[in-house]
């Protein structure tokens, strides 16, 4: 950083995007990776990162993906919720990058939940 100018452009890109996440609309569909100690032990940021690059790569821009602590289900980490625009929350468990792009596609672009990811399925 070389001047005030600069320290300015950095602040007003990350303000943009905090009022990004803020500013959700009726349209937005919310993914919340669990990212406690249990959950990154468990292999939860390389499924954090396959959300961002998955969502990124597919231009969805009605799409955020956020972090949270413990869920309160280490036993089913890593765990991702995914909130629909309607509030519908659902819980998908042991979680790895390669059931990422089928929720993505089954669930978030196709609005068809991946039952055998669910904690419902898990419990059975």
């Amino acid at each position: 950083m070389k001047s005030l100018a600069e320290l300015q452009a950095i602040k007003e890109k990350m303000q943009n995007k905090v009022n990004l996440r803020a500013s959700e609309d009726d349209n937005t569909v919310r993914v919340v990776v669990g990212m406690a100690t249990c959950g990154i032990a468990a292999g939860a940021r390389p499924v954090l990162n396959a959300f961002l690059k998955e969502i990124e790569d597919r231009h969805l821009g009605n799409v955020i993906c956020t972090q949270t602590g413990c869920i309160g289900i280490c036993q089913y980490e890593p765990v991702v919720e995914v909130i629909t625009p309607d509030g519908t929350k659902t819980t998908y468990v042991k979680m790895n990058e390669d059931k990422v792009a089928k929720v993505v596609t089954e669930h978030i672009v196709n609005n068809k939940v991946v039952q055998d990811f669910t904690i419902g399925a898990y419990q059975k």
